[in-house]
């Protein structure tokens, strides 16, 4: 039988006797480094907002301005678009559409240059605490400053294992009779998981050792979740080393 009293008894004395209490990140560079990761984050959501709406607007031009821009790759159309320039001959739709595409295209680029001198930021912060980061394949200024903010510092993470947890990519026991598997983590912090992703993913189409470990265990009976499961826990154990190793601050 449940009893809130009980279990609030139960989570008092946890407390006090510091069992199961995570330890919170540390602030300084790192809490520098979030800033600007979830800046940056807003920064590139915007851009993608007003490129859709551009196209929005190049769909429903009339005729003369949408067959002018509708086959322009997006770095050209931007750039098109931000140069528009209103005439006495057009209509009324013609010319607010016109001022309507200008204002989206340099919103989209204002953006676009706002995300990289926030990612150049970035790679001045990650080159200062964890350069060792950046040389390995797969590895910018934003995956290595997410990494860096989920693992914060010496101690928060008590092993390797925990820190597979902490990015969701420890394995789930989903074994039925005869067949052991293992399936997809969909806790922990998703940010820190979609960083490990994007690691797998661009280590796969470069890296001659990781395609050979996918074909390898396609060959195995494998799927490519399964596989890329497999690389994002191998990755975060890789990750959690590194940092461990790293200097601790003075």
């Amino acid at each position: 039988m449940k009893s809130d009293d009980i279990d609030a008894v139960r989570a008092a004395r946890q407390a006090l006797a510091g069992v199961g209490l995570s330890e919170p990140r540390r602030r300084g560079e790192r809490e520098a480094i979030r800033v600007l990761l979830t800046t940056r984050a807003q920064a590139v959501e915007f851009r993608t907002r007003a490129i859709s709406a551009l196209h929005a607007l190049v769909t429903s031009a009339p005729d003369g301005i949408r067959e002018r821009l509708r086959t322009l790759p997006l770095g050209q159309l931007l750039q098109t678009c931000t140069g528009l320039r209103g005439s006495a001959r057009y209509s009324a739709e013609e010319s607010a559409t016109v001022v309507a595409m200008r204002s989206t295209a340099r919103r989209a680029l204002a953006c676009e240059r706002e995300a990289a001198e926030l990612e150049a930021q970035l790679d001045r912060l990650v080159r200062r605490l964890a350069p060792e980061l950046l040389d390995q394949l797969g590895i910018g200024p934003v995956v290595a400053g997410q990494v860096i903010t989920s693992w914060s510092h010496h101690g928060r993470v008590r092993s390797e294992a925990a820190f597979a947890k902490l990015g969701g990519v420890a394995p789930i026991e989903a074994s039925s009779g005869t067949v052991i598997r293992h399936r997809l983590n969909r806790s922990g912090d998703r940010q820190l998981n979609r960083a490990l992703h994007t690691i797998v993913l661009v280590r796969m189409r470069q890296d001659s050792a990781t395609k050979d470990y996918v074909q390898r265990r396609l060959a195995q009976g494998k799927t490519i979740r399964d596989i890329k499961r497999c690389l994002k826990r191998y990755i975060a154990r890789q990750l959690f080393r590194q940092l461990e190793a790293l200097p601790s601050p003075t």
